[in-house]
């Protein structure tokens, strides 16, 4: 028979083993959950931000005549002439560098390397196509 006088014994561990389970995975889903409600914003003035940027244009001619926005220089006087014409430019300045297809590939990596020892890194060699 049942003996009335002994004490129930209450097992906690499995009712504390799911607590911790759920507890993690809150633990990782809650950074995840974003909340988003959709808000009205009132109108304003729109603005543009003004650039300053004037990109460089840099021609290279299949005779070897470099042009610096339409000024001619010889390919080897162009390191010195980019140094004057770049001073007091900002350096974020982009320049497109616009090459003729019958030039060999030195004349383009000695016009590419003179640009960037002037300081200029925002430069793109421009393609047809």
């Amino acid at each position: 028979m049942y003996d009335f006088n002994q004490k129930p014994d209450l097992n906690i561990t499995p009712l504390v083993d799911i607590m911790l389970v759920l507890l993690a995975i809150l633990m990782v889903t809650a950074p995840v959950i974003e909340f988003e409600e959709p808000i009205n914003l009132p109108k304003g003035s729109k603005s543009q931000q003004v650039q300053n940027f004037k990109k460089i244009d840099i021609f290279i001619t299949k005779d070897r005549v470099v042009k610096i926005n339409k000024k001619a220089v010889q390919i080897d006087n162009f390191p010195d002439s980019f140094l004057l014409f770049s001073k007091g430019k900002d350096q974020q300045t982009p320049i497109h560098i616009r090459a003729d297809r019958e030039l060999k590939y030195d004349d383009v990596m000695y016009i590419l390397k003179s640009v960037k020892e002037a300081g200029f890194f925002k430069v793109a060699l421009v393609t047809d196509g």
